[in-house]
């Protein structure tokens, strides 16, 4: 499967540090900083468990995302990437990792969102090219595991896909070893060459 329009959100481990509104202003002053890189703030908040504050760009969209009622960083591919499935993944989550870094260091939250690096959800906004369906599971589960690896350095995580074709096909992924954001993105480093397939017997898969 050619891996394409791939999301990933890490979820906040203190969602009452701060109100979700106030993303609107910081999102708004990162257009301001930006050469164009974005360009428009969606405001989804008033949505009980919906998309939150949503920051625009032609690459991806960035959100502060409630939906299911956990609010998380939602990074969202928008545009296609080239290299090979391992490369995509690599690119997509450390965007995601560096937005989550730089949303727990925007000073105008002055250190009060934190994420909690042992958890994400994997996503794929495409029905056609990956219906969610056990298949499809099936299908990207030894891409998804191998990042995953390289993210949590060997500790064992758990792989969770509920199979519902009226969703959108996502996969939860739980290390069983607390990690910060700055570890992940230190372990993407260290592992620049992902472990071949099969390096760690660490990974429990539920396809339900």
């Amino acid at each position: 499967m050619d891996l394409q329009k791939v999301g990933v959100k890490f979820f906040v481990a203190n969602p009452a540090g701060t109100a979700l509104t106030a993303f609107i202003d910081i999102f708004h002053s990162w257009i301001q900083g930006s050469d164009g890189d974005y360009y428009d703030v969606a405001d989804y908040s008033h949505i009980r468990s919906g998309p939150g504050i949503l920051l625009v760009s032609h690459e991806a969209n960035i959100s502060m995302d409630n939906t299911g009622g956990r609010l998380g960083l939602l990074y969202n591919r928008k545009q296609p990437l080239s290299g090979s499935n391992q490369e995509k993944l690599d690119f997509v989550f450390r965007s995601a990792l560096e937005f989550c870094r730089r949303i727990e260091e925007e000073p105008a939250l002055q250190g009060k969102i934190k994420f909690g690096g042992n958890e994400f959800l994997f996503l794929i906004n495409d029905r056609l090219l990956a219906p969610n369906s056990a298949a499809t599971f099936r299908a990207v589960s030894p891409d998804l595991e191998k990042i995953a690896k390289a993210l949590y350095a060997g500790a064992e995580f758990l792989m969770d896909h509920r199979n519902d074709a009226r969703e959108i096909f996502a996969v939860k992924v739980k290390s069983l070893v607390h990690f910060e954001v700055l570890e992940l993105l230190h372990n993407l480093q260290d592992h620049g060459e992902l472990k071949k397939e099969g390096s760690w017997d660490t990974t429990r898969s539920l396809s339900r």
